[in-house]
């Protein structure tokens, strides 16, 4: 068994125009098949750990906030570098595009079991975050649970996105307020962070 879909050779295309519209877009089938199906077979093998909320010394557990388990991306293995360059041609392109200033990107992978959630919250605020663009990439399809759901600045409801294999989605990242539904079904998937500069306030958990 493998992931088969055509890989796309304008997704970059896709991402830019509009998310320059909206500041937000979903793109499915946006990375390649074999990378997609290489990434979740990885991600079973990895020693994933209950996700917290808040920084350094605030950071913690709460199950009444989120249940998901993470994983942080590494250079150091080799599939986990092929999707950070396909996110560092991403980065290039929003650079040149729409005039962001990204310097550098941070991923996770995460999973969410049955009746796993994530509570509605932003993954930046105004002025006290470096993080300019959240992305989620998932790894696998389910056909119910586990929906991210984008809110508007008035937090009235954008759009639910059902986790469907390569899957890619983009949002500014202090704009839209987003939760994750209860899962019904296992869904893997690679939560991101573009930057604006390379300094760590300590690791947010914040994952899709």
């Amino acid at each position: 068994m493998s992931y088969q879909w055509p890989t796309s050779t304008d997704w970059l295309e896709q991402i830019a125009g509009p998310f320059y519209q909206h500041g937000y877009v979903v793109v499915e089938q946006a990375i390649p098949a074999d990378l997609c199906w290489q990434l979740y077979q990885d991600v079973q093998h990895q020693p994933l750990s209950a996700a917290g909320v808040g920084r350094q010394g605030q950071h913690q557990l709460n199950q009444q906030v989120r249940r998901d388990h993470t994983a942080w991306l590494s250079t150091d293995n080799p599939v986990h570098q092929q999707y950070l360059q396909q996110m560092a041609l991403l980065q290039q392109d929003m650079n040149q595009r729409c005039f962001l200033g990204l310097i550098d990107f941070e991923a996770h992978y995460a999973r969410y079991q049955q009746g796993d959630f994530y509570q509605k919250h932003l993954d930046a605020f105004v002025g006290r975050s470096n993080r300019v663009l959240s992305s989620v990439c998932y790894l696998n399809t389910v056909e119910q649970g586990g929906e991210l759901v984008l809110y508007d600045e008035q937090e009235q409801l954008l759009t639910k996105v059902q986790p469907k294999a390569g899957t890619l989605v983009i949002f500014e990242s202090c704009r839209f307020p987003h939760e994750v539904l209860p899962a019904a079904q296992t869904r893997y998937s690679i939560a991101g962070w573009f930057r604006h500069n390379s300094s760590i306030q300590g690791r947010v958990d914040p994952s899709e």
